[in-house]
Order: C-alpha cells, then sequence, then structure tokens
C-alpha cells in the first residue's frame, strides 16, 4: 500500500509527502510516485499525530458518570464497582469507542491499563492504530490473588503474539497502594526477562505520600528504589507529589513520567512539577488518564491544559510554550516507547495527520503550532493516517456509527443490571 500527499503545507512550505507501506520513504517537492491512493493536501497542513501516554480507554463507558467527587470516593464507591461487571466484549466495545475518539482527536499511539486485556487489545487491531496494552495488575495484597494476576499476565504475554506489531505488551502494577511488594518484584523481574515495559500509578496524590511514609517510613519513589523496582523501562503516570531526592532517582534510573494535566485538576491531585523534572533531564510525555476523570481523549485540549496549568503555578507567561508541550504530545511520548514517530521525516512510522487551514479557529494563519494548542480542538483535523493507512478521511471513520449505537446500548444494559447510580 502506498500514499502519495500532493501539495501539503509541513513548516510553511508546500511539499509532498510519499508513504510506502507503514513508513514516510520521502518528503519533497514535485515528487513523481505512482502511488496506490492519492490525497490532496491544498488547503492543509501536515503534522505529526499524537501519542497519549497514560489512559484506560474503556473507561470512556464511563465518561460522566461520577464526577465531583475525591478520588477515594470516586474510585471505591462508583468506579471500582462498575468496573467489577464488566465483560471481555464490554471493554472491547469501550476501547473501540476511545480509538474512534482518539483517531478523530489525531491520536495514533496510547498507553492503556485496564482489565480484560484481550478486549482491548482486539479493538486496537481492529480500529488499526498503535497501543502499548497493560493487563492491569491489582492484587490488594492479597497473596492468592497475586499469584492469580501473575498467572493471568504469564498467560497473556504468551498469547499477545496473535496481534499486529502496533500492539505492545506491557505490566500495569496499578500502584504502591494496591500491589504488595512480592507482586512489584515480581513485576520488575519479569520485565527483565522478557524486555517489558512496566506502567505504573506514582505520587499521584499526598495521601498516596503520608501513607507510604506511615507504612514503609519513606517516600513512594525512594520505596520502588529500594526495592530494585525503577528502571528505564518505567513509565510512571502522575508524579505530582516528589521531592527533590525523589526526583534525583527518578533521573538516575532513568524513569519516563506522564504529564496528566486536566485529570490531576479535576480529582484536585495537585500540580505536575514540570520545571524541575525537566531541569533533571527527565523525559516527560504527556497524557490524558480515562474519560471517567478528563473527560475525554482529545491531546490538543490536553495540551492547552498542560501549558497554561504551569504558566499560573509558575506565575511564567513564558513557562512551557506552545512549541514545547506539543513537542511533549509528539516526540516527547513516541521516544518514550521507543516508537520511530511524533516527526515528519523520511524513515519514520506513516503516523500523521492533516489539519484543515480554513477551520475558524485556525484563522488567521500566525503561527500554526500556537493555533493548534491554545485556538483549536480536534474538529480541525481533517485527516489521520496510522501505520500508513487512511483511518479517517473528511472527518469520517468507516463504521463509526456501528461503534457509538454498541457503546451506548451496553452502557445503558450494565447499569440496568444494578451497577450503582
Amino acid at each position: 500500500m502506498s500514499i502519495l500527499i500532493r501539495d501539503v503545507l509541513i513548516n510553511d512550505i508546500v511539499k509532498d509527502i510519499f508513504i510506502e507501506g507503514n513508513h514516510i520513504r520521502e518528503i519533497g517537492e514535485g515528487l513523481v510516485y505512482d502511488a496506490d491512493e492519492v490525497l490532496d493536501g491544498k488547503g492543509m497542513a501536515a503534522l505529526p499525530s499524537f501519542a497519549n501516554g497514560h489512559t484506560h480507554a474503556a473507561m470512556v463507558l464511563l465518561r460522566g458518570y461520577a464526577d465531583d467527587l475525591p478520588l477515594d470516593e470516586w474510585l471505591n464507591q462508583k468506579i471500582w464497582p462498575v468496573e467489577s461487571k464488566l465483560t471481555e466484549e464490554d471493554v472491547y466495545w469501550g476501547t473501540r469507542l476511545a480509538c474512534l475518539e482518539m483517531i478523530k482527536a489525531g491520536t495514533t499511539f496510547f498507553n492503556d491499563m485496564y482489565w480484560h486485556y484481550h478486549g482491548a487489545a482486539r479493538a486496537v487491531q481492529d480500529a488499526g492504530i498503535r497501543a502499548a496494552i497493560s493487563a492491569v495488575f491489582i492484587d490488594l495484597f492479597d497473596e492468592q490473588r497475586a499469584q492469580d494476576q501473575i498467572a493471568l499476565n504469564r498467560k497473556l504475554l504468551k498469547e499477545t503474539g496473535r496481534y499486529s506489531d502496533r500492539i505492545i505488551f506491557t505490566l500495569g502494577p496499578h500502584a504502591i497502594y494496591t500491589v504488595s511488594l512480592k507482586s512489584l518484584q515480581w513485576a520488575r523481574a519479569f520485565a527483565d526477562e522478557h524486555g517489558l515495559l512496566i506502567h505504573i500509578h506514582l505520587s499521584e496524590t499526598q495521601k498516596e505520600v503520608e501513607e507510604c511514609i506511615h507504612e514503609h517510613n519513606r517516600r513512594p519513589v525512594e520505596y520502588l528504589n529500594d526495592i530494585g523496582f525503577l528502571g528505564p523501562d518505567v513509565v510512571a503516570a502522575h508524579v505530582i507529589w516528589v521531592d527533590e531526592k525523589e526526583i534525583q532517582i527518578l533521573r538516575e534510573h532513568q524513569v519516563k513520567v506522564v504529564y496528566n494535566p486536566v485529570s490531576n485538576m479535576k480529582l484536585s491531585a495537585g500540580i505536575f512539577p514540570y520545571g524541575k523534572l525537566k531541569g533533571a533531564g527527565i523525559e516527560i510525555g504527556l497524557g490524558t488518564d480515562g474519560c471517567a476523570s478528563n473527560n475525554n481523549l482529545d491531546m490538543l485540549e490536553t495540551m492547552k491544559f498542560a501549558a497554561l496549568l504551569q504558566k499560573i503555578s509558575d506565575g511564567n507567561p513564558a513557562t512551557l510554550p506552545a512549541a514545547e508541550v506539543f513537542q511533549l504530545a509528539t516526540t516527547g511520548t513516541f521516544t518514550a516507547f521507543g516508537l520511530p514517530a511524533g516527526e515528519l521525516r523520511a524513515g519514520n512510522l506513516a503516523d500523521l495527520i492533516l489539519v484543515d487551514l480554513d477551520h475558524v479557529q485556525l484563522i488567521p494563519h500566525h503561527d500554526l503550532i500556537h493555533n493548534l494548542v491554545y485556538a483549536a480542538h480536534s474538529g480541525c483535523i481533517d485527516t489521520t493516517i496510522c501505520d500508513g493507512k487512511i483511518l479517517m478521511r473528511n472527518r469520517i471513520v468507516e463504521g463509526e456509527h456501528e461503534v457509538k449505537q454498541r457503546a451506548q446500548d451496553l452502557v445503558t444494559d450494565l447499569l440496568r443490571c444494578g451497577a450503582p447510580a
């Protein structure tokens, strides 16, 4: 399969893009190729697609279900009771809905942690985008539950070969307050044995830190360091409540960190210490978190909140400028997962978007990146391409009506069957 995109704006210059297979082969002016598909890029700008560094995709089914609650109440009284009723088929259609939303918002990769691994993996496979997927590991310090989770992850690793290489199997120990010491150490050893990434929530709330100090006489990052858990294969979501010593530990172990501004604000978790982490040389990506605590998967909106929150926190409008936050959502997150994407250049994966320059929120044309970050929403994205395949054109995704209808129907059935109101 090959695609030739003609006369599209790239960095303020009109060029052509030739895609062959799943990679960008050439970018230049007046390219001559006999492509299977030719797209007219006039009036469009080509940009790298976005990567969502932390989410729980199927939680889109809970969008608007349990808003305006403290984190503990939100999780224990609302979210977890509903999630206990979810089936693999529910997670499939929930993840399909999330993938649809991401495609329409220009996102072609996400890092996921949720239940029913195969439901999520099948959905990503069918939707045509990329994901790092972990089966959330929670043992609640119960030995039998821990053994069951370990057996499940061993089994899933063997079974994941049935899927496209767009799907990366990862480990997902939920957090230090839901996963036992022995299970965290098992995850570390299993990741080392098989070359896997580990996805974990870390230092999201002040309460988490206080409880860790009470239980272990040390802060969360120190605790994970002392048990030998940290490493360059760890992707830690949130990382809000860290001190200078912990930041240095994260730097020494080359831990990747994901900033989730909207979820952090909605749950009153705190303000991500972007400047300190960046100053220490820590790799930072950007994420939405799940739709129960955001409530969407729009990375353009997330970029805006990410920048504005840091500006008000620092009292400096120059903090986290548009180009920098755009980089977090593209190369910053793609590279954390070892994916050659996030920048339009020959040899990179053919993951890109075409933006409609005639969209009202992109006029006037002073600076495209500034407009995208501060003015636009995902409605300005006309075309999404992932892995060399056109997933959305003229804002239409094949099969989107069925996905929306199936998701709505199953949520109606789920709540009718006794999930708490």
